[in-house]
């Protein structure tokens, strides 16, 4: 889970509280993933909210986590509120860590915290120690990116400069064989990242693919979250809902696009809609551009 929460916290409390609020809402989107009993649910009338609830505290009861935490999560999915009553931030961190976890079948989480740069000694220290707190009590992987320096001894610290010579996601790893298929998964939430993958899973042409992964220019800049792409090809799909059509999304997805292009991607984007009306259209055209673009490569061009 990559996050920019914590950014402006001056206290470790501060810090873990941002995150934990952020790790509420990663959770909420992953509904119905973790609670598909409740996938047909739209209604926010007393009806949908009472059958959000019964489902969600079942789900508890048989998984152990806490009642309130999923009823609340079911709730803040559907109704986008959340609830003033909150569990102590210990048992939140492990169960939200354990929630995002298994909706994507993983038995751990890793949060990938990059607050914004420039932080001031005060700010650094807060989140070290509100890092600290939360690799222990989540028991998740915690990686802090920063371009401040950390002079604590408690944390291992890892400079990565490769990046910012070589821009885009690491290569795939190689150990004898060819390359991988796929890497990672789609959205457990997203039937249309799931149709469009077993789409391509049909498509020898389409290995080499990866879902849901980060790419980073620089080895300061803020990470983003690519819906899939050909790292070797250098091709970036995009899946978008309407709300990319709201104008503060639409421009924020031009300046991904834009950044993307100027370090040698192609950014092929693709509304949901078209994906689930005409998949099959939408997979020609991407390995067209596949195909091509490996078939340049073989010629030198």
């Amino acid at each position: 889970m990559v996050t920019g929460a914590g950014s402006g916290a001056t206290t470790p409390a501060g810090f873990v509280a941002a995150v934990l609020d952020d790790m509420e809402r990663v959770a909420a989107e992953l509904l119905p993933a973790w609670l598909p009993e409740a996938a047909d649910i739209h209604r926010t009338d007393l009806g949908g909210v009472a059958a959000v609830r019964i489902i969600a505290e079942g789900r508890a009861a048989r998984a152990h986590y806490s009642r309130p935490l999923l009823r609340d999560l079911a709730l803040l999915a559907l109704t986008g509120q959340r609830t003033e009553s909150r569990l102590p931030a210990r048992a939140r961190a492990g169960q939200l860590a354990r929630l995002i976890a298994e909706s994507f079948g993983r038995e751990r989480c890793v949060l990938l915290v990059s607050p914004a740069p420039g932080l001031t000694p005060l700010e650094r220290d807060a989140a070290v120690a509100g890092g600290d707190w939360l690799a222990r009590h989540a028991r998740a992987g915690i990686w802090l990116v920063s371009d401040v320096p950390v002079d604590v001894e408690r944390v291992p610290v890892v400079t990565v400069d490769s990046w910012a010579d070589e821009p885009g996601p690491p290569p795939v790893v190689r150990a004898g064989g060819p390359e991988a298929v796929v890497v990672g998964r789609p959205h457990p939430a997203s039937a249309v990242e799931a149709a469009l993958e077993a789409a391509l899973a049909a498509e020898s042409w389409a290995a080499g693919r990866r879902w849901n992964q980060t790419y980073q220019p620089t080895a300061l800049s803020a990470p983003i979250r690519l819906d899939l792409c050909w790292p070797r090809e250098r091709c970036v799909v995009e899946l978008d809902g309407p709300e990319h059509c709201h104008p503060v999304r639409f421009e924020a997805d031009r300046q991904r696009d834009v950044q993307l292009q100027l370090d040698g991607y192609a950014v092929l984007r693709f509304t949901n809609a078209r994906v689930v009306h005409d998949v099959g259209a939408v997979v020609h055209q991407i390995g067209t551009y596949i195909r091509g673009r490996r078939r340049d490569t073989a010629e030198g061009s």
